[in-house]
């Protein structure tokens, strides 16, 4: 079993390393066993996955994902961190250490990994959490299963059902790709340092995109269009994509969508089918 770090030994570490959290890549470690463990499993992954994680740090989470037996490939922007990540790993957990690969890279850069990924599970800053879930999702189609840790705000978006006041972009391209779900709340004294902002588990779970002759990249255009102006009817908003009010009132006739429908109303096999009657 896995030695996993606690709150003294995440800053006995740090200290050695002379590395702090710094705000410009959204860090905060984890400092409870318990928490990982959580998060682990409700990934629900084990020795016959190839996890993926963006961003481990100290390696708090790494840890208690090999633990569970699976493959980990931990991709961290930060050159201390992902130098001393293998070191770590040896240390307290020497029997996992060849389950283990590190890449020094920016998450939003990678396009191939040594062995095809089941499964993202990460801690994921604010900033670049919905980019990385989706660079992630078009890139590796072997992914069949997402566990993120995100703040509250964008844990709400991600899970969002048409309709409801967070719903918008990332619920929408979010929902092309997977069934998404809220998975639990993270209290906040779990993160050195302490966030002023709670987290959530949002868990995705891959199915087939909706059945439609439009491309991704379309009907990912139409959502971005259709939330440009949040309140503005569809005729209105879509007509620069479509090329005047009038053809894009078309395209949502033939959709079956009345014109004066606001994008927050849709779900994606709406935007799907918007796309699919859209001549620009």
């Amino acid at each position: 079993m896995a030695g996993l770090l606690g709150p003294t030994d995440i800053r006995t570490l740090a200290a050695t390393l002379d590395a702090r959290p710094t705000k410009h890549w959204g860090q905060n470690f984890v400092v409870d066993a318990g928490t990982v463990r959580r998060i682990a499993r409700i990934a629900g992954v084990g020795p016959s996955d190839t996890v993926v994680e963006v961003g481990p740090g100290l390696g708090s989470l790494t840890l208690a994902l090999l633990e569970t037996g699976a493959s980990v490939t931990a991709i961290e922007i930060d050159p201390r961190l992902a130098a001393a990540l293998p070191h770590t790993v040896a240390e307290r957990a020497p029997d996992e250490a060849e389950r283990l690969s590190v890449r020094h890279a920016d998450a939003l850069t990678v396009r191939e990994l040594e062995s095809p990924p089941t499964a993202l599970v990460a801690n994921l800053p604010y900033n670049v959490s919905v980019p990385v879930i989706l660079h992630f999702l078009e890139t590796f189609p072997t992914l069949q299963r997402v566990l993120v840790m995100v703040q509250a705000e964008v844990g709400a978006r991600l899970a969002a059902p048409p309709g409801s006041r967070t719903y918008g972009i990332p619920s929408a391209k979010a929902a092309w790709w997977c069934d998404v779900r809220h998975a639990g709340d993270v209290g906040r004294a779990v993160f050195w340092p302490v966030p002023r902002v709670d987290s959530v588990l949002v868990l995705m779970e891959r199915r087939e995109p909706p059945v439609t002759p439009a491309a991704r990249a379309e009907v990912f255009a139409v959502i971005d269009a259709a939330f440009a102006q949040r309140r503005k009817a569809l005729r209105g908003a879509l007509a620069e994509l479509a090329g005047s009010p009038d053809a894009a009132e078309r395209a949502l006739r033939a959709a079956g969508i009345p014109p004066l429908t606001r994008g927050e109303q849709l779900g994606i096999a709406d935007f799907s089918a918007i796309a699919a009657n859209l001549t620009p």
